[in-house]
Order: structure tokens, then sequence, then C-alpha cells
């Protein structure tokens, strides 16, 4: 199978916006045993404004767009060293690719985008995507990597999307304030309904919501790609995935 993978900062990092160690080091092995099981992986990882923020010792993610490049130039550098050592434990090349909205609209420049991509797994190696933070600005600015990993997916005819969260998947009502509510476990279409269910914004550290999930959902299954939201805090969700088993919530295309 070709699996894009969206791990999202709440994943990745500790409410501090310090790396969560053990958490990261054991979704690395089990997306290299996915990998090395003969199936295409890609990455779409955020973090790299949290991490900075963390580096830097700043109490807060910044709200201006020079203070948050500068965050995400820090923060990058420390979140593909990460990956880059870890997934090098269990032999696997990784390879790093930024992009702003303006290479997603351009056409040129998206094809350059997807022929890099389909040349990387041709060569077995582990694309890690991310948007390019240092330069995006409100004009060029993706704004979340749910779209991200959806747009990938996209370009690039995956089977699945997984997006790892700090939620099990989506609800029939806020579970962090309705002891009610219930998972849902498949969602056929994507209508009013359902998108009622949606709430705001995630972490502090993090852009994404429910809503932008819903959003990459709807760009996936027009595209003919099955997502489902998982969470995160449990890697071997994703082997439970692979076997077929009910994890999370899944879109179908």
């Amino acid at each position: 199978m070709r699996i894009v993978i969206k791990i999202g900062t709440s994943t990745l990092t500790h409410k501090t916006g310090n790396l969560n160690i053990r958490l990261v080091e054991k979704l690395c092995e089990v997306i290299s045993d996915i990998k090395n099981a003969g199936n295409e992986i890609i990455l779409v990882s955020s973090g790299a404004i949290a991490m900075g923020v963390g580096k830097l010792g700043l109490s807060a993610r910044p709200d201006d767009i020079p203070s948050k490049q500068a965050v995400a130039a820090v923060g990058q550098c420390e979140l593909m060293y990460v990956y880059d050592k870890l997934f090098n434990q269990y032999h696997h090349t990784v390879a790093q690719i930024l992009i702003t909205d303006a290479d997603v609209e351009n056409e040129e420049h998206h094809q350059n985008f997807s022929n890099t991509l389909q040349r990387l797994l041709e060569y077995g190696a582990l694309p890690i995507i991310n948007e390019n933070d240092t330069i995006a600005t409100d004009e060029i600015v993706i704004g979340d990597n749910d779209t991200l990993a959806a747009i990938v997916s996209k370009t690039v005819s995956a089977d699945l999307l997984i997006l790892l969260s700090d939620i099990d998947g989506l609800y029939t009502a806020d579970p962090r304030t309705n002891p009610d509510a219930k998972l849902i476990s498949i969602v056929k279409e994507i209508n009013d309904d359902i998108r009622k269910l949606a709430s705001g914004k995630g972490t502090a550290f993090g852009t994404g919501g429910m809503v932008t999930k819903l959003n990459a959902a709807k760009i996936c299954n027009d595209a003919g790609c099955d997502m489902i939201i998982a969470n995160g805090s449990v890697p071997e969700n994703l082997y439970d995935i692979l076997d077929g088993k009910a994890v999370g919530t899944r879109f179908l295309a």
C-alpha cells in the first residue's frame, strides 16, 4: 500500500513544546516496521514551530509572522535531525521536502513536486513533508498539515491517509467536555450533519482541529482515498489499521 501518515504537533511534543522522546521513538519504530513489510510511506509532519519554541526556551508560540518564521527555522532543523537519527537506526533514509501553497497551485511547481515524490519512493526513501513556514506568508500559506496531507495523498494517488492526532476520532460530541460522546467508526459521507460535529482549533501549539480534518477527508475521499483519524499516542494503532481492525474514524472514499 501507499500510505500517507500525518503526525500532529500534539503527538510529537509535550505540552511544553519539547519533544516527546519516548513516543516519537516508538512511532518511528512502528513506521519502519510497516515500511519493511513492503508498504510505501510518506510522512507529513508538524512540529517545527513547537520544537523551535522549546529549543529557544520561549514561553508561548509567537503570533507575528517574522517570529514564527524564525522559530520554524530553528525547529525544522531539530525535527529533521530527530527523524534522521531515529529512522537511520532501522536503515531507512529520510528526505525533507518543504513546500508552500504556491508549489501546489502553480502547475509546473506541482508537477515538479509530484515527480520528486515519485522518484524518492522509487529510491526507497522516506519523504518527510512540511509546510515551509520559514518563507510562507498569509498569501502563500497552506495553513495546516491536515490539508497538506490530503493534498499529498491526492498528488501521489495514495491508498490511505492516516491522521495521527490527540483524539481517537470523530465523536458525536466533544469528548473532552461531554462524557456521553460516542466515537463514530465509519463516515460514508461528509454532509452538514457531520460538519456540525466539528469543533474549533486543537492544542495551543498546533494549527488544526476537527474542521481541518473534515476538509482533508473531503479532499481525500473525492480523490478515491480513504482517510482515518486515529490517536497518535498509541503508535501500535498503525498495525491494527493495516490489519483491517476498526481504529478511530474511517472516512470512506
